[in-house]
Formats: structure tokens, sequence, C-alpha cells
């Protein structure tokens, strides 16, 4: 399959931002009556809105308020606004898609406000995708609902089929595969295997993503 866009997911894949969010999540859950470990925040917690986080920390044992997601979240930015870095490799990447002359655009279920925080610290990088940004909690139909990346491949002028998604959550990837769309799933983080189950192709190096679209 030639490929003619390619749609990233945002946290773990361009901005290394999942370690500062899983340090707040842990302390956070921690003072609301439920210790887990980092492996099993995880596996069990990341990959689809704060909403849901919430949801599944409460059916664990965690007594959260009820303004903890708004809570959390301003918390959230203001920790990350102190400094979230890029993906090592991710500007290669970039750099070979466009030498290709191939569009690409984030799919993301964090929020608009989120991507501006995160992505916002590198203003040339967020220049580059001149735009196309797009936000699930937006849209209404976050991951693993496919609509988001459908949405996206529109946006872009591109069928599913000819598309490649990037993501580095088994929610994402089943997003992905409903919506027809070929995922590569970066393990850097998340086991292979989970990623595998859910349709996707493992890789653990950012850098070795450019020959895996066949650039």
């Amino acid at each position: 399959m030639t490929v003619k866009a390619v749609i990233f997911d945002c946290d773990g894949v361009v901005v290394d931002s999942e370690g500062l969010t899983f340090d707040l999540l842990l302390d956070d859950f921690a003072t609301h009556g439920l210790t887990v470990s980092r492996e099993t925040l995880a596996r069990n917690f990341i990959g689809g809105t704060m909403a849901d986080v919430a949801h599944r920390a409460i059916a664990a044992g965690a007594r959260l308020p009820a303004t903890w997601v708004p809570d959390f979240y301003a918390r959230l930015y203001a920790h990350l606004a102190k400094g979230t870095p890029l993906i090592d490799g991710i500007l290669g990447v970039l750099d070979a898609l466009d030498a290709a002359g191939i569009p690409y655009a984030i799919g993301s279920n964090g929020s608009d406000a989120k991507m501006q925080v995160t992505l916002g610290q590198h203003p040339s990088l967020i220049a580059r995708f001149g735009g196309h940004l797009y936000s699930g909690q937006t849209l209404g139909r976050p991951k693993p609902a496919p609509d988001l990346y459908l949405h996206t491949a529109r946006q872009l002028g591109v069928p599913p089929a000819q598309c490649v998604v990037i993501e580095d959550s088994p929610t994402g990837a089943r997003a992905a595969r409903a919506a027809g769309i070929r995922c590569l799933g970066y393990a850097a983080e998340t086991p292979a295997h989970r990623l595998v189950a859910e349709g996707a192709e493992p890789f653990t190096r950012m850098a070795d993503l450019p020959a895996l679209l066949g650039l």
C-alpha cells in the first residue's frame, strides 16, 4: 500500500507527555485512596479521556471528588506547561514526510487546550501540522470510536485505506482498526503484544518509522 497521509496520536507519539501525566495521576490516586503501580496505570487507565480514567479509578476504589476531572486537567496543564519534550526522532519523521510530499495530522483524545499547552511549546513543530490538530473530545467521539480518525482522514482529503495511523495505546489502535486504517504501534512504553492484539504493527524506535512507511 502506498501511504498518502499519516495521522499521529499526540501524547506519547509526538510529545513525551505520558510520563509526566503518569506521575501526577499516581500521586493523585494515592491521595484519594487508590494505590496502583505504574504498570497497572499504563495497562488499565491510559488511552481514553480523563473522564474514562475517573470512572475506572472510582470502580477500583478511588474516592474522587465530583470536580476531579476539571481540577485534574487544570493541574495537569500547569504541570505540562513547565516543559514537555518531543519524542526522540519525531522531527526526522516529519522531515521525511515533508520530503515525500505526504500530508500529516494529529488525532488525539486530549483536548484542544492540552495540545496547545504541549505542542505550543514547540512553535516550529506545531506550525508544520498546518492546523490539522483534531481532538476526539471536541468531536464528541473519542477513541476507541473510529470517528476521530475518519474525520481526520476527511480533513486531509485522503481515503482511510490510504492513511496510516501512528499510535501508542491499545485504545487508539482499536480506533484505527475500526476506521479501516493501517496502524503502526509505537511500543516504546506500551508492551508490543497489547498493540498487536488490536491489529497494530509494533515498532520501538521512532527513527525506524520512515522506513516502515516506505520512505
